[in-house]
């Protein structure tokens, strides 16, 4: 009579551990998924937050002369397709441009930056430049990167752009617009998209350079870095900051920052 009151005393006492067992992993479960939760809110939200905030705060930092306002009045800006003036290269993390697209709203403008470092300049400046590429208006290929998700994402609409759409840099003294000609995905290792001409492959001698070019790169697909999603743009036509705004801006409403009507 007492061997099976022991076997269930056993049984309960098994039972007992068990789920005991089973209620520290389920905590632990629910504590995991609230650390993955905390975790993807931060990458996907906050990092933007933070990115903006700081990227907003370099652009009025510039302290550049803003264009002049349009005047209705006043004849439209001159757009120029001599020979445009070229900054030189700038310093590793060195803000020297300003982007707008129109496409992407009135209110979207970005920095751009010296370098494509990760840490240092996409997760904090917004775009970079690849050193050694061209600057803007020079012959060649002037090429940038930007994130499309997370840390400003200032390339998070970049598969949106179409042929003929406006790419508009400003550096201190003078607007530069490009006019998108095409797009394509490509793997990481293609860095022949940045070459001075696209397609030229690393260790072949580079031809005599004809054209103004723009290359614009971001993760493909979204969330992923498995891919490179690629814009392909030609300069059109530059214009000094001091003769006003391009077309392409004022006709879209875009705020220019530094300006009355609006800022970053």
């Amino acid at each position: 009579m007492t061997r099976p009151s022991r076997d269930r005393h056993a049984r309960r006492g098994r039972a007992g551990a068990g789920n005991a067992v089973v209620g520290v992993i389920g905590e632990l479960f629910i504590t995991a998924g609230v650390l993955l939760g905390l975790f993807v809110a931060w990458q996907l939200w906050w990092t933007d937050v933070i990115a903006l905030r700081e990227q907003a705060q370099v652009l009025q930092a510039l302290d550049w002369d803003p264009p002049p306002a349009p005047h209705a009045t006043a004849a439209p800006p001159v757009e120029r397709r001599d020979d445009p003036p070229v900054d030189p290269q700038p310093a590793f993390g060195e803000v020297f441009a300003q982007f707008y697209v129109p496409r992407w709203g009135a209110d979207y403008v970005s920095p751009i930056a010296g370098g494509v470092d990760r840490r240092e300049i996409l997760d904090r400046l917004g775009i970079g430049h690849y050193p050694g590429t061209a600057m803007p208006g020079d012959l060649g290929n002037f090429a940038v990167a930007g994130h499309r998700t997370t840390f400003g994402r200032p390339f998070h609409r970049v598969a949106e752009l179409e042929v003929g759409d406006a790419l508009v840099v400003r550096t201190q003294t003078t607007w530069y617009v490009y006019r998108v000609t095409g797009t394509e995905i490509v793997w990481p290792w293609q860095v022949e998209v940045v070459s001075p001409v696209p397609g030229l492959q690393p260790g072949e001698p580079v031809p005599e350079l004809t054209q103004r070019l723009m290359t614009m790169t971001a993760c493909h697909p979204m969330y992923s870095a498995r891919q490179r999603f690629v814009v392909h743009a030609e300069f059109d036509y530059w214009m000094p900051v001091s003769d006003g705004t391009p077309p392409e801006l004022t006709d879209a409403g875009v705020r220019v920052v530094g300006t009355d009507a609006g800022g970053a």
